[in-house]
C-alpha cells in the first residue's frame, strides 16, 4: 500500500465516485425484482388469500411513494437551509451515504411491490412470505427514514455542523500530513524535488475547465512504478484547472513510457464541479471560514458563532502545526517514490482558515480576543519555522484590538 499500514490513508488514496449511489439503486431494484418473481411461486408452507396479499402490497407501494416524497422534500429543504445559513459549499447532508441508501431501499420496495402484485395475478392463494416480506421491507424503510430525519436535524444545528466539519477535516489531515520527524516519504516544500530525476514531460489538462475533485493515487503509483518514473502533481485537490494547464510533471523513465503515462495521469485526475472532503485538506478550513464570515456579516451579526468557528480552526491548526506541509511523496512497495502530491503550505492554511475571518472581526472584540488566544496557543506547539507567520498575525490582532477596543480586557474571550 502506498500509504503504509494506515487503512484510513488508503481510503483517502482511492477516489470515491458517485457511481456507488447508482449501483446501490440498481442492486436494490434487482433484488426487489427477484423477490417479487420468486416468493409468489412458492407452493409449500402457509398460504394466504391472494386478495389480502395484494392489499398489503398496495399499501406498501403507496407508503413507499409517500416516503419518497418526504425524502426529496427533506433533502431539498435541509440543503437549502444549510446553504442559506452556513455556506453554499456545505453539502454534508446531501452527500451522506444514508441519503442514497434510503432511496435505494425505497426503489427496491417499490419494484418488489409492483412485481409481486403482477406475479400473484389471478391466483387464489399465495405464500405468506409475500406480505411478510413487504411488511419487513416497509419497516426497514421506516427505520432508515427515521435515521435520515435525525441526521437532517443534526445538519441544521451549529454545534453538530462544526463538529462534523472538524472531524472530516481531521480525517484528511491525519492521512495526508506526516509528523515532521516521521519517515515514509513526506517532504516539505521543495524537498522531494531535490531527490527526484529530471523532468521527462509535462502533462497538460485536455478536458474543459473544472475543479480537481480527487486523484486516484493508488492507480498513479502503480502505473508510475511500471514506467519506472515519478509523477509530480502540480495542482492540488480542490484547485481549478483550465485547458492547457500543466497538472503534473513526469520525471524519469523513457520518453515512450512517459507518453503512455500521460494518458494514465489524466485518467487518474478526477474532475468535478465542487470540492469534496475526501482528499481536500483545505476544504474544512474553507467551510469553517465561510460559516464564520456569514455569522459576522452585518445582516446576521453573530460573533459568538465566529468564536465557535475559531475553536474548530484552532483544533485543525494545532493538528498540522508540527507536520510536514507543502508536498507528500508516495512510495511503491519497494520504497521508491512514485507520486508527489501537491498539498497546501502553512501560509495557505492560515490564509484560508484564519485571515479572512480575523479581518472581518475588527468590530467584534470577543472574536479578536479568541483569535489572539488561538495564535498564542498554536504558536506553542508549532514548529520553529512556522512561528513567524503566527507572530505577524498576532501583532496585527493586538494592534487592531488596541486601536478599536482599548477598554476591552484581553482575558475576556467572550464565551
Amino acid at each position: 500500500m502506498p500509504f503504509g499500514p494506515d487503512r484510513s490513508a488508503e481510503r483517502v488514496a482511492r477516489p470515491r465516485r458517485a457511481l456507488r449511489a447508482g449501483v446501490a439503486q440498481v442492486v436494490a431494484a434487482g433484488v426487489g425484482l427477484a423477490l417479487g418473481l420468486t416468493l409468489p411461486a412458492i407452493d409449500g408452507g402457509y398460504q394466504v388469500t391472494a386478495e389480502r396479499a395484494v392489499d398489503v402490497l398496495k399499501v406498501a407501494g403507496v407508503g413507499v411513494l409517500s416516503v419518497a416524497t418526504l425524502f426529496f422534500s427533506l433533502l431539498f429543504l435541509v440543503v437549502q437551509w444549510a446553504a442559506g445559513n452556513f455556506s453554499h459549499r456545505l453539502v454534508l447532508f446531501r452527500d451522506d451515504p444514508s441519503v442514497w441508501r434510503v432511496f435505494a431501499l425505497v426503489v427496491g420496495v417499490l419494484v418488489f411491490s409492483v412485481t409481486a402484485t403482477l406475479a400473484v395475478g389471478s391466483d387464489r392463494t399465495t405464500s405468506v412470505a409475500v406480505p411478510v416480506t413487504a411488511l419487513v421491507l416497509s419497516a426497514a424503510a421506516l427505520v432508515l427514514v427515521r435515521r435520515l430525519l435525525l441526521d437532517a436535524l443534526r445538519s441544521i444545528q451549529l454545534a453538530n455542523v462544526l463538529a462534523d466539519v472538524r472531524e472530516r477535516g481531521r480525517t484528511v489531515l491525519r492521512s495526508l500530513f506526516l509528523p515532521a520527524n516521521g519517515t515514509g516519504g513526506a517532504g516539505g516544500g521543495g524537498a522531494p524535488g531535490e531527490r527526484l530525476p529530471a523532468v521527462t514531460s509535462a502533462v497538460a489538462w485536455a478536458a474543459g475547465s473544472a475543479l480537481v475533485a480527487q486523484v486516484d493515487v493508488v492507480r498513479l503509483a502503480r502505473t508510475a512504478a511500471r514506467a519506472e518514473a515519478v509523477v509530480v502533481l502540480t495542482v492540488p485537490v480542490g484547485a481549478p484547472v483550465y485547458p492547457g494547464d500543466v497538472v503534473a510533471e513526469i520525471r524519469g523513465g523513457s520518453a515512450p513510457a512517459a507518453q503512455a503515462l500521460t494518458a494514465e495521469v489524466l485518467e487518474a485526475v478526477v474532475p468535478g464541479t465542487e470540492r469534496v472532503f475526501h482528499q481536500d485538506p483545505a476544504l474544512a478550513f474553507r467551510l469553517l471560514s465561510d460559516i464564520g464570515l456569514r455569522a459576522l456579516s452585518p445582516a446576521i451579526n453573530d460573533p459568538a458563532t465566529a468564536v465557535q468557528v475559531l475553536d474548530a480552526v484552532e483544533d485543525l491548526l494545532r493538528m498540522v502545526a508540527g507536520t510536514e506541509l507543502g508536498a507528500r511523496s508516495v512510495a511503491d512497495g519497494a520504497g521508491a517514490v512514485r507520486v508527489v502530491l501537491a498539498l497546501p503550505s502553512w501560509e495557505e492554511l492560515l490564509r484560508v482558515g484564519f485571515d479572512d475571518l480575523c479581518r472581518a472581526a475588527s468590530d467584534a472584540p470577543m472574536v479578536l480576543a479568541r483569535a489572539r488566544e488561538l495564535l498564542v496557543r498554536v504558536r506553542e506547539v508549532a514548529l520553529e519555522e512556522r512561528r513567524p507567520a503566527l507572530e505577524e498575525r498576532l501583532v496585527w490582532v493586538e494592534r487592531e484590538f488596541a486601536g478599536r477596543h482599548p477598554a476591552f480586557l484581553w482575558g475576556a474571550a467572550g464565551r
